[in-house]
Formats: structure tokens, sequence, C-alpha cells
């Protein structure tokens, strides 16, 4: 770890307190602006995502400060600090309350509530993959890294910008305002293990750079916390194999639906999604199209727990215009 963060650039323990710890030194200007800038934030980035503005997420990703208490959180916990630990939480819990509130608030003054559950910042947040967990992790080491350096402080806004905490807690949010509770669990679901990644890549970092031993902790005296944060993650990443598993499977399906169009002039695939156990595949063609069962039995032969194919065929053609 000497050579990730040095000695020569390793912030002591008081200053990461400085940093981490919003009761430490002039903790009501450190209450105030988090608390300011956190409601800023979530006004941009429930704006962002109801006028579908990538620009405008990305704003509200670099001035959110969910990360500081995020980081306490792993602090305490390296440190033996419960009441760190404690405090630091009533902010995340806090902050969560105040985006989704707006979230929700936002969505109530929509003309059409339910135009904005189709939009790119809704649908990319709402069906977290394992990639977004791998993220997620390597962000957290970035993130706990920078703190702990003196000379590398720069790289946060990247940090904020990659973790992305503030963004889905604001379409947990508009989805809930929405009428759709379960695009907003799956927004949650990515929000939760932005933090449980970087709480325990925080703490791993902490604990390797030496905070541990500052505080005159003994590194095996946290088992139970190294524990609960391993089965936090573990929870968080089982929505996440079942996404990456249905993606996985919806691409195999939509490569065994066009080489089941392959002999139909005119015929393509437009889609596929999954409800339950059974798979939609969204076709656009000729009236007449191959029959059903062979494409039930390619499915059948791709996936272990042979779910229902269902075909919703539209009769047409795609017109292109020059």
């Amino acid at each position: 770890m000497r050579g990730v963060i040095p000695d020569e650039q390793r912030r002591t323990l008081a200053q990461l307190d400085e940093r981490l710890d919003l009761s430490v030194g002039d903790s009501e200007a450190k209450r105030s602006a988090f608390w300011v800038m956190l409601t800023l934030s979530a006004v941009i980035a429930v704006a962002g995502v109801v006028s579908d503005s990538t620009a405008t997420v990305i704003g509200a990703m670099i001035v959110a400060p969910l990360s500081t208490p995020i980081l306490g959180v792993g602090l305490g916990i390296t440190t033996g600090r419960g009441a760190l630990v404690g405090r630091s939480l009533m902010y995340v819990v806090g902050g969560i309350c105040v985006v989704v509130v707006l979230g929700i608030v936002f969505a109530q003054i929509l003309p059409n509530p339910t135009n904005v559950l189709a939009n790119s910042q809704v649908l990319g947040r709402t069906s977290p993959t394992l990639m977004d967990l791998t993220a997620a992790l390597a962000t957290g080491l970035v993130g706990a890294i920078a703190v702990a350096r003196k000379d590398v402080g720069d790289v946060l806004p990247g940090v904020a910008i990659a973790i992305s905490l503030v963004p889905p807690l604001a379409v947990v949010g508009v989805c809930l305002g929405s009428g759709s509770p379960a695009l907003a669990l799956g927004a949650f679901v990515l929000f939760a293990s932005n933090v449980v990644a970087m709480i325990i890549t925080g703490t791993a970092v902490f604990v390797v750079a030496g905070y541990t031993r500052d505080a005159g902790i003994s590194k095996t005296s946290h088992r139970r916390a190294y524990a609960l944060l391993t089965a936090l993650l573990i929870v968080v990443a089982i929505p996440m194999v079942g996404n990456s598993l249905s993606s996985l499977w919806a691409t195999q399906i939509a490569t065994a639906a066009e080489q089941w169009l392959d002999g139909t002039p005119g015929a393509e695939v437009t889609g596929v999604t999954w409800q339950g156990s059974t798979a939609t595949v969204a076709v656009l063609g000729p009236e007449t199209l191959p029959p059903l069962d062979e494409l039930e039995k390619s499915v059948d032969a791709l996936i272990p727990w042979n779910p229902d194919v269902q075909v919703v065929h539209t009769v047409g053609a795609r017109i292109v215009v020059e």
C-alpha cells in the first residue's frame, strides 16, 4: 500500500476526520453546507431526470456531498468509533429522504408523469447489473485513495460522476411519484450497491493505509462489521446477478429470433423483454411468420428453465426516407 498511499502524501487521522466527520471543526458550517448542497443537487438531479438531460444529471453528481458521510462510515468502522458510524449513517438516511421526497414532489406536478418512466435517465438506472457493482467497487477505491492522499484531491469530481449517488435516488422519487414502485426498487438497488461498495472499499483502504493502527485498534477487532458488510454486498448483488442474466438471455433470445426470421423477407426483431417467466419478442414484419414452436425450441435450448415465449407481431415494414 506504500506505493498507492506514500507516507509523505498520506493524510493524518486528524486530517481525515476533518474531511469526513461533519461534527469535527466548524460543525455548524459543515452541516449547513452539506444540507444546502445536497438539496440543490437533488433539485438538479430530479430536473435532469425529468427532462432526460444527461448534462444536467452530471452536474448533480458533481455537486452532491453524499460521499462524505458514506466514507465517514468506512472511517468509523476502521477506527472503531461507533458514534462516527451512527452520525454518518444518519446523514446518509437523511439525504435519501430529501432526494426521494423531492423526486416525488416533482413527479406530482408533471402533466403526464408516466412519460418520464420511458426516458433514458430512468431506464438506465432501474436495472443495475454486476458491471454496475464492479464499477462501484473500483470507483470506491479511487474515492478512498483520493481522500487519504493529499495530492490527488482533483480526481474527486470524477469519482462523484462515476459513483452516481444522487441521480438513482432522484429516479426512485420520480418513479414512486409516477406510480411505478418496481422501477423505484431497481433504482434503489443501484444506489444501495454504490453505498455498500463505497463503504467496503473505503474501509479496506483505510485499514491497509494504517488508520486502524493510528487509532490503536487491532485489525481483527471488527470482524462482525466486516461480516455484515460482506452480507450486505451479497444482498445487493443478488438482484444484479438476476438483471445480468436477464440481459444475457434477452440478447441470446434476440439472436435466436433473428435466426428464426432469417427466411422471412422484411421481418425483424425490434426488442425482447421479460415479464416474470415469459419472454416477449417484438417482431415487425409481413403477415405470415414461421411457426412459433421453432422459436420455442431454440429458446428452450438456450435458457435452462425453459421460459414461455410470446411474440408480439406488428404487421408492416420500416420505411426509410432519404
